[in-house]
């Protein structure tokens, strides 16, 4: 049976995302283009993309924003909508985004979703996980992404409707992959705090980690998710830390640079 495509582009960036891939795709079959950027798998990834008939490109890493932006700017419908390899697109939600994109024109230029996050088998409903609402389809033209080199958005130039149909993410449940995350996007997240020129100390990263153990276990119910829950308040407290504790470092190491260009010469 031919599945009738829609007037669609759905953006994927993407490296090493063999595993994920596959059901990203097979979720969004109805979209008359998708368009993946790969940033140097060694996976076979790139293979998978194209033999699934997908607008393949290869790009050097820019940041999350930009990259997922050069995705955006191959799209060619008159829709767009951005994803990661991780999340799929269920049925019901499908059914949502073909009403919208073979409709007549209506008042929104943007459409959010809530994101149901799935982590090692369980739907994560407290602790800020769900709704998680998030921006992720508009009309061609009237959205891009943020500059951020991590936890970019979409900002759409125009009224924005929430629909009630989610997203789904697989989020990544192995605490091996989880560790090397936190350490890639706390990187990230101090140089980027960095150049927005904000400060840290070491005590100052360990007192926002403790608080942020506390606010998502307890003050935002995490508990109430089992051991998961509880694996996510630590895991998230834990990058918090090292996001500050690298700012700090940051900080150090551009003092001790102006301290050395001040020194006469010998």
């Amino acid at each position: 049976m031919t599945v009738e495509k829609l007037p669609l582009s759905v953006a994927v960036i993407v490296c090493n995302e063999a595993e994920n891939l596959p059901d990203c795709l097979r979720s969004v079959a109805f979209a008359r283009q998708i368009v993946v950027v790969d940033s140097g798998s060694q996976d076979g990834t790139p293979r998978i993309a194209a033999d699934f008939g997908c607008d393949v490109f290869t790009e050097a890493w820019r940041g999350f924003g930009p990259q997922k932006q050069f995705a955006v700017d191959q799209c060619r419908e008159d829709w767009i909508l951005v994803l990661d390899a991780d999340e799929r697109i269920p049925a019901e939600t499908a059914a949502a985004i073909r009403r919208i994109v073979s409709g007549p024109p209506g008042a929104a230029a943007g459409y959010s979703f809530p994101r149901k996050n799935f982590f090692q088998g369980r739907w994560i409903r407290h602790a800020g996980w769900w709704p998680d609402r998030i921006v992720r389809l508009f009309q061609k033209g009237k959205g891009r992404l943020t500059e951020a080199s991590v936890h970019e958005s979409v900002v759409v130039d125009g009224p924005v409707a929430s629909l009630d149909v989610p997203i789904e993410h697989r989020t990544e449940s192995r605490l091996g992959p989880i560790l090397r995350k936190i350490d890639r996007y706390s990187t990230l997240g101090a140089r980027q705090a960095f150049a927005e020129g904000r400060r840290s100390t070491i005590l100052g990263a360990i007192l926002r980690a403790k608080f942020t153990f506390f606010q998502d276990y307890l003050l935002r119910g995490g508990f109430l998710d089992g051991r998961q829950g509880l694996t996510l308040a630590v895991t998230d407290a834990v990058n918090k830390f090292f996001k500050y504790a690298k700012l700090s470092e940051l900080g150090r190491v551009d003092a001790d640079e102006g301290r050395g260009d001040r020194r006469p010469a010998a």
